[in-house]
Formats: structure tokens, sequence, C-alpha cells
């Protein structure tokens, strides 16, 4: 395989809460008022992402996989997942709330769904003051069973909303009820699976003045109890990697680069995913050198051992699979 640092063409997505800032602060797409996601790496049936830089450009993340396996994702990894790429990797901008959600987890997502279960991760790039998140209940000890009877009376006594600024970074396992707040600006990490149930969604209606479908019946079955702080605390440090999320889907590091640093990656089994989201950078692998920018996203295949890292100012986030 030829190993270079691999950029791919952003898929955009229309939704009801989404807004202008893909376009006015990322740079991605057209000047709409309803975008609210940008899928930077994706291996989505009907979404999958397609090469847009170098010796591969034009080819699919799937091609990519099929022809070159281990080299591409890691042996243990093509060993769990074959030719089905693991994560999904994302931009959101929030203009109004998200649903009120929950996702399942591998079980019951294999189970009602053939799929892989939604664990993900958000870091904050950007918010509105007293921007805020939905992150679980109020009271752990609340059933489930409430879930199917939230309405604009009761909501704000039943899911718990924290404040976020930029920097925040916030676990989500999957069965913990969340949702990302109006203003907010996040990059997302998540197992490869769009599946998503709504429990309540703010009483809004669409362009036809329908209501969007609850799943509410599932979501109770889905819905877990969680003791574990979401947020990460981390501390950076400039040209070293500060943990934010290390569990057996992905692990999810913070890089502040403000010079030249080599990453050796001679003990990883796995690709790797730089997201920028401040500043830009200079990534060289084998002599190729890509420059990401924020909103920017780049994927190192598992053959590379060796990354150099080069910017006067950016923060990176590091993924990969170690588990």
């Amino acid at each position: 395989m030829k190993v270079y640092p691999i950029k791919f063409n952003p898929i955009l997505k229309e939704k009801i809460w989404g807004g202008n800032k893909l376009f006015s602060v990322l740079g991605k797409g057209e000047d709409k008022d309803n975008i609210g996601e940008s899928w930077e790496v994706s291996d989505v049936n009907g979404n999958v992402s397609v090469v847009s830089n170098g010796f591969y450009k034009g080819d699919s993340l799937k091609k990519l996989l099929e022809a070159h396996k281990e080299d591409f994702i890691g042996t243990k990894n093509f060993n769990n997942f074959g030719t089905n790429f693991p994560l999904l990797i994302k931009f959101l901008d929030a203009k109004t709330d998200l649903s009120v959600q929950v996702h399942p987890d591998n079980k019951m997502a294999k189970k009602h769904h053939n799929s892989f279960g939604k664990t993900e991760m958000w870091y904050i790039m950007d918010s509105d003051d007293c921007a805020d998140i939905v992150l679980g209940l109020k009271d752990k000890n609340t059933s489930p069973k409430m879930l199917n009877h939230i309405t604009s009376k009761n909501v704000d006594t039943i899911f718990n909303r924290e404040q976020v600024k930029r920097g925040d970074s916030f676990f989500i396992p999957a069965g913990k009820i969340h949702a990302i707040g109006a203003g907010v600006l996040a990059a997302e990490i998540q197992q490869t699976s769009d599946i998503t149930y709504r429990v309540y969604d703010w009483d809004r209606v669409d362009n036809n003045g329908q209501k969007r479908e609850l799943h509410t019946q599932l979501a109770e079955q889905a819905t877990k109890e969680f003791e574990t702080e979401s947020k990460a605390n981390y501390f950076l440090k400039e040209n070293s990697s500060a943990s934010l999320v290390s569990c057996e889907y992905f692990t999810t590091n913070i890089l502040e680069v403000s010079a030249l640093q080599e990453k050796q990656y001679d003990n990883l089994d796995s690709f790797v995913i730089f997201m920028c989201v401040e500043g830009s950078a200079n990534i060289s692998v084998d002599g190729s050198t890509e420059t990401v920018t924020t909103g920017e996203t780049i994927l190192i295949p598992a053959k590379a051992k060796k990354v150099i890292l080069n910017s006067n100012q950016a923060k990176l986030l590091e993924v990969y699979i170690d588990k």
C-alpha cells in the first residue's frame, strides 16, 4: 500500500437543527442555513467516504479496505471488523437543540438492526455564550419508563443540562441519554452506526408541519445508569498527547502542536486519524505532506510507523483503536 496522509471529501447532511457554521467557520460546502453534520470518514451504507487527494484520489474508503486490509486498518482491527471501517468521524453544528436521544449498545443494535452499537464522544470546538448539552438524567433513580411521558412541562425536571465551553470533551457510552444544545460546534468520534432513538424533540415540526418520529419504547430498553463522570479532565502540554477518552471502541488524545515533532507508531496496530480543531498543521508520512486547517481530517494508514507534525499553533485530535 502507498502510505501518505489521506483526505476524504466531506459528506454534508442537512438537519432540522443544523446551521451555517460548517460553512462560515469551517469552510465546508455551500452557504446554507441547515447543514448540521459533515461526515469526514464514513463507511455507513450509502454514505461511504471518497478520497480527495493523492495516489488514491477517487477511490472509496471501502475500496481501500478491501484492497489493503491489515496495511490500512491494522491486523487486529481487520480480524475484528473485516472490511467494515469501525469508526464514523464527524463535525456538527447545532443551530438549535438536537433531539434528546440514546443509542443502543452492540448487543441491542445487533438484535434489532444487525448493526454495531453507538458509543461516541464530543470535543467542543466553539460555543455560544451559555450554550449547554443534555447529559444523563437529573436523578439516576428515574425510571426509564418516564421517557414515554416527556412533555414541555416536565422536560427540565428530567434531563441534566451542563453548560459547555471551547475545549470541553465528553464521553457518551451507548445507553446514556444526551443531546447537543443550540450554539455548539463540535467534533464527534463514534462507532460506525447511524442508529438513534429519539426520546424528545422539543415539540418542533418540519417544513410540512409534521413532528419527527420518537422511539421511546426502544429508548426505554437502551437506557442505562451511569455513575462515572462524562467530562474529560485533561491538561494540555505543548507537543505531547493528553488523553481525552480511552475505551474499547476508540482512543482519542488531544495534541497542542507548536513545533516540529515526530510521532512513533511502531507499537500501534491501528490506523490513526487526525482532526484539526484549531489552527493548522503540516502532517508528513514517508516524504508526503498534507496541510490540515481547522475542520479538516486526515487518515494515516496502519502501515505507517512514523508521522511528522509541524505547526506554529494547532490543536489536533488523535484517534485510533488500541484495545
